[in-house]
């Protein structure tokens, strides 16, 4: 009977495994049988932008956090896939910082074009995951939510790809139920404009707070607050910016801070992190981690320490991102296709403790590109995954990182070169602060009569 391969997500993740798949078919493999199960209605992840909040139309929990205007906040070239160039995919080069809609567009153009489409059962949330060590199967159970029905169905191996950026974090703080004024989570966040002329307090000290910042100062927000734990982001922010201290308590419309001052306040955004959330896994099969570069339990980043016939893509801390996943499913593929040969439970466990004890020395965040860049060249050592200069890539994360420190607001606006290609991206016909349309047609449109 032919190997059966279930894929829990159809965002850029479990796509990198249907492609990863795919391609061995097409090169003449036997292949396993594979149904990979998505819960929205089209692929993407989180790359699909819903005005929804909350629950969906099934009442289903949202999965999206894209908010309406969101930029890539990283270079595309540090994420482009080793064997579907960006200048492949639009048919001549493009900026280097794109909006979701053009990023969508071209994770969608790949696996569109790879014909991976009939893999998926869309609408098909997976509600349970149980292992028998007697049959040495897993029996996975999903809904229809267009037939309003359940099923169960047997599977050899298990990949688990539903990403970890879709369920808040969300931390409470005296006196935020009696908040006059806007309150939610960076996963609720739809639209800048909405906060034009208006106060925005927002809690957190990482990416989410950085973007979600300047995103409401682009759009016209009368001030910016952020607010941390640890330490300020410490850029060099516009005059309308301030960083202070944790949030001690709110007051009516004002937030005080441990260090004695205060705020008003017309807006709270929580920009403080996702969980990684597994309802479908029981405990024993169930990832437990926090946000890190190398989660403990999975062997190379994506074999269940306790079960390898259980894999998990996408679920680092990431500076990579699109090109990891790719090396990740080839890797994940192989071990199914008995490729690659699994060390003991010894070898495997002593693997993920080395890797965690260097996660531990590291200081900064140019230490953690190098040790993300060691990471995603182990996997694509082991495969046949298109080889590519992944210290070329290092060194586009490092000047990105100085360009921030340059210009906060500005550091979208330079080019790099694509890795693959060697070409140089333009320079986008209008400064980031001033592109107020997002969307795919004048990106690329305006672009193209800008040649």
């Amino acid at each position: 009977m032919k190997k059966r391969v279930a894929v829990i997500g159809a965002g850029p993740s479990g796509l990198a495994v249907l492609r990863a798949f795919e391609t061995a078919r097409r090169a003449g493999v036997d292949v396993p049988e594979v149904v990979c199960f998505e819960k929205q209605s089209n692929w993407g992840g989180l790359w699909n932008y819903t005005w929804r909040t909350g629950l969906d139309e099934f009442g289903e929990p949202v999965h999206g956090s894209m908010y309406r205007y969101l930029w890539s906040n990283g270079p595309k070239e540090c994420l482009e896939f080793a064997d579907y160039s960006f200048k492949e995919h639009f048919g001549r080069v493009i900026p280097s910082y794109p909006p979701r809609a053009v990023l969508h567009h071209y994770i969608a153009g790949r696996v569109e074009k790879s014909g991976v489409r009939a893999y998926i059962r869309f609408l098909t949330p997976v509600r349970n995951v149980v292992w028998s060590q007697e049959t040495q199967t897993f029996s996975v159970t999903v809904k229809d939510l267009q037939k309003d029905e359940h099923y169960t169905e047997q599977f050899d191996d298990v990949v688990v790809a539903n990403g970890h950026f879709s369920v808040p974090n969300i931390p409470s703080f005296p006196g935020v139920e009696g908040f006059l004024g806007r309150v939610m989570h960076a996963h609720d966040f739809r639209a800048a404009d909405e906060f034009t002329g208006k106060s925005v307090l927002l809690v957190g000290s990482s990416y989410s707070a950085e973007d979600i910042g300047t995103q409401c100062h682009k759009y016209g927000a009368a001030s910016v607050t952020f607010s941390y734990r640890t330490k300020p982001m410490g850029f060099d922010w516009p005059e309308t910016f301030e960083e202070k201290p944790l949030v001690a308590r709110f007051i009516g419309k004002t937030a005080h801070f441990i260090d004695g001052t205060s705020k008003d306040v017309d807006a709270v955004v929580f920009c403080t992190g996702y969980q990684h959330s597994f309802p479908f896994l029981p405990d024993d099969l169930r990832l437990k981690t926090n946000n890190r570069l190398y989660p403990l339990g999975l062997y190379k980043g994506i074999v269940w320490e306790p079960n390898p016939h259980l894999f998990y893509i996408g679920m680092q801390d990431q500076y990579y991102t699109f090109n990891m996943f790719d090396a990740q499913a080839w890797f994940a593929r192989d071990v199914i296709l008995g490729r690659i040969a699994l060390p003991d439970d010894a070898t495997r466990d002593a693997d993920i403790k080395e890797w965690r004890a260097r996660e531990e020395t590291l200081t900064n965040p140019f230490e953690a590109i190098d040790y993300q860049t060691d990471y995603v060249r182990d996997l694509v050592s082991a495969t046949d995954y298109p080889e590519f200069d992944v210290d070329k890539v290092a060194e586009l994360f490092k000047e990105w990182e100085h360009h921030k420190v340059e210009g906060i607001l500005t550091y979208r606006n330079k080019s790099y070169p694509s890795v693959f290609t060697g070409d140089m991206a333009p320079a986008h016909h209008t400064p980031w602060m001033d592109a107020l349309d997002d969307s795919l047609e004048a990106f690329l449109s305006v672009q193209k009569s800008a040649e």
